[in-house]
C-alpha cells in the first residue's frame, strides 16, 4: 500500500441480490429482526420504532428506501447506524462481512444522483454499493404529524 493510500471498514450486507455496505465507524450494532411497532407515517420506507435498551430507535425498510421490492428473509438484520445527529435502524436480509478496502477500490458512481449512495468499492469481482447513512435518512425528517420537519431528523417520528 502507497503512502497516500488510506484504507475503510465496511459492513457489508445483502439485499436481495445486491451487496450494499456502510462505513463500520457509522454501524452502531447489528441486531436479530424483530417486528417493529407501527407508526402513522406519509413515507411509505417507514416501518415503525424499537426499544433498543429503553430508547426509541425508528426503523426503515432499506429495500423499499432504496425503490425495489424485497421479501423479509429469516435471516433479516436490524442494521442500527448513527449519523451525527441521529441513530435509526435498517432492515436488511443478512449481515455478510466486514470488509478493508483501500481508496483505489472505491470510484464515485457517475450515474447515481440519489443522495444515499456514496460510492461503489470494487473488491475483485464484487462490486459492493457504499451507502451515505444521512442520504438514507434525509427525507425521513418530515414524519411528523404536521407534515414539517423540526429539524431533529429521525426524532419527528417518535413525535408522529
Amino acid at each position: 500500500m502507497s503512502e497516500g493510500q488510506t484504507t475503510r471498514q465496511l459492513v457489508v450486507f445483502s439485499l436481495g441480490d445486491e451487496e450494499y455496505a456502510l462505513p463500520i465507524t457509522q454501524v452502531h450494532e447489528i441486531i436479530r429482526y424483530t417486528e417493529p411497532r407501527s407508526v402513522a407515517s406519509d413515507v411509505d420506507w417507514v416501518r415503525g420504532v424499537i426499544s433498543l435498551r429503553g430508547k426509541i430507535v425508528p426503523v426503515y425498510d432499506l429495500a423499499s428506501r432504496l425503490g425495489f421490492a424485497s421479501e423479509r428473509k429469516e435471516s433479516a438484520k436490524i442494521v442500527i447506524v448513527e449519523t451525527a445527529t441521529d441513530m435509526a435502524g435498517v432492515i436488511v436480509d443478512d449481515v455478510e462481512e466486514v470488509l478493508t478496502v483501500e481508496s483505489a477500490q472505491i470510484e464515485d458512481v457517475p450515474a447515481a444522483d440519489n443522495e444515499s449512495i456514496e460510492a461503489i468499492a470494487k473488491i475483485d469481482d464484487r462490486l459492493v454499493i457504499l451507502l451515505n447513512p444521512a442520504g438514507i435518512f434525509a427525507s425521513a425528517g418530515t414524519i411528523a404529524g404536521s407534515g414539517e420537519p423540526s429539524g431533529n431528523g429521525v426524532a419527528d417520528l417518535v413525535h408522529a
